[in-house]
């Protein structure tokens, strides 16, 4: 069964556009692993706008044993004040899972993955370095990405996570057939090299299982936006498991 990845990053967004500690990230955390979830993804960014070092730390140690944390971000950010750069926060909080995206500082939101042919090389030594911590590698790429998926295998990648974004926007403008089509290409070119296959950005209810089905083995998909969106109209609890119903 494919595994659904919550991320709170826009439970933060809220707390901290009041200040103090409401709504309570761990809190929320602890709703959606009752609900069902398998996951509990956060993408901590240097200028701490949403999650933050310290939340990485208690969501660490709350989802220990339970379920899986996956920590994306920017592997090249260095460190600053509030924030220990990306390989050292890892390195605190032992996820189960990395998720390196190609985010410079002030994105708004992740819009684009690695190009393989050029980052690879550059991105070796840090893959090692998080295997060395025991920690699954998974690299966000564009649907359409043919090149390089063997050399990320072959460097110590696990996984690779598709972009979803571009199908998104196609399912809701009414027809998706070419960019769901790319994105199933891409998933069976990584199944080949040996990397399994995640999913994020922008997946809803409304199109998570036509996306599901395009898929074969498709291993976890992180949903954010669109399920705390949702959530404030049905509850946090009842809409991850109307998500864990689509899944299965």
């Amino acid at each position: 069964m494919t595994r659904l990845s919550v991320n709170l990053n826009k439970i933060a967004v809220l707390r901290n556009s009041r200040g103090g500690a409401q709504p309570d990230l761990e809190t929320a955390a602890e709703t959606c692993i009752a609900a069902g979830c398998g996951g509990i993804t956060v993408h901590p960014r240097p200028d701490r706008r949403h999650v933050t070092a310290e939340d990485v730390a208690a969501l660490a140690a709350l989802t220990r044993g339970r379920v899986e944390l996956n920590i994306e971000g920017n592997p090249f950010a260095p460190s600053r004040p509030g924030y220990p750069g990306f390989v050292e926060l890892v390195r605190l909080a032992r996820p189960a899972q990395a998720t390196l995206v190609p985010d410079s500082d002030g994105q708004l939101t992740s819009d684009h993955g690695f190009d393989l042919t050029r980052d690879v090389s550059r991105l070796a030594g840090l893959v090692s370095e998080l295997n060395a911590i025991s920690c699954r590698v998974s690299l966000f790429v564009d649907a359409g990405t043919t090149d390089g998926l063997d050399a990320a295998r072959a460097i110590g990648v696990a996984r690779v996570e598709l972009y979803t974004g571009p199908f998104a926007h196609a399912f809701q403008a009414g027809d998706c057939t070419h960019a769901l089509q790319r994105c199933a290409d891409t998933a069976l070119r990584a199944h080949a090299a040996g990397l399994g296959v995640n999913a994020g950005h922008d997946l809803n209810q409304h199109n998570l299982a036509t996306f599901q089905a395009a898929i074969p083995d498709l291993a976890e998909v992180s949903i954010g936006h669109a399920l705390i969106s949702e959530a404030l109209y049905a509850g946090l609890a009842a809409t991850v498991r109307n998500y864990l119903t689509l899944l299965a």
